[in-house]
C-alpha cells in the first residue's frame, strides 16, 4: 500500500494479538503508513496492564474508548475515564497503567513513528478477535526473553511494584 493510498479498517480488521493478558488489534502498522505511526486497540482485562516501562525514542498516545484505567508515572497517578487522553512524549519517562476496574477497558495508542507495534507482535501471539489468553508465567526464559525484546525495542522494564509508591 502506498502512503497516498487511503486505509480503511472496520472493527474485526486488523491483526489480533494476546498481549499482557489483554486482546490488542493493530489497526494499522507502520509498513502501511511508511513508519509514520502506527494505532493499536487495546482491550484491557480487569487487573490487566503493563509493568512500568520507558521508551525514549517513541511517542505514545492514548485515548480511553471505554472504561477507566490506571495510568501512573514518576509524578503520581491517576484514572482516566472514556474520553480521556495520556500522552507520554518522546525521553523515555517512566510509565504503566493497569485496569483496576471490574469492567474491560478500551484504549487507542497511536504510537510515533511507528515500530513499537511490532514487540507486540514478538511478544503476544496471534488470537481470534476478544480472545483473551492468560498471563505467561514470569520463568527464568520468559524474563530472558522480555529483556532480550526491550533491547531489541531500545525499552526498559520495571519491576511491576516501580511506581508503587507514586
Amino acid at each position: 500500500m502506498s502512503e497516498k493510498d487511503i486505509s480503511i479498517k472496520n472493527a474485526s480488521t486488523g491483526e489480533f494479538l494476546g498481549v499482557a493478558g489483554g486482546n490488542y488489534r493493530i489497526v494499522i502498522s507502520g509498513e502501511q503508513t511508511g513508519g509514520n505511526y502506527a494505532v493499536i486497540e487495546m482491550n484491557v482485562p480487569p487487573g490487566g496492564g503493563p509493568p512500568p516501562h520507558s521508551h525514549s525514542a517513541f511517542q505514545e498516545m492514548f485515548y480511553v474508548v471505554e472504561g477507566e484505567i490506571e495510568f501512573k508515572t514518576e509524578k503520581g497517578k491517576e484514572n482516566v475515564a472514556k474520553g480521556g487522553f495520556v500522552n507520554i512524549p518522546f525521553g523515555g519517562a517512566i510509565h504503566c497503567f493497569q485496569n483496576t476496574s471490574g469492567e474491560f477497558v478500551r484504549l487507542l495508542c497511536t504510537v510515533v513513528p511507528a515500530g513499537l507495534e511490532n514487540i507486540f507482535r514478538e511478544i503476544g501471539q496471534p488470537v481470534k478477535e476478544g480472545e483473551i489468553l492468560p498471563l505467561p508465567e514470569n520463568t527464568p526464559e520468559r524474563i530472558a526473553f522480555i529483556e532480550a525484546m526491550d533491547k531489541k525495542y531500545g525499552q526498559k522494564t520495571y519491576p511491576r511494584n516501580y511506581l508503587d509508591n507514586v
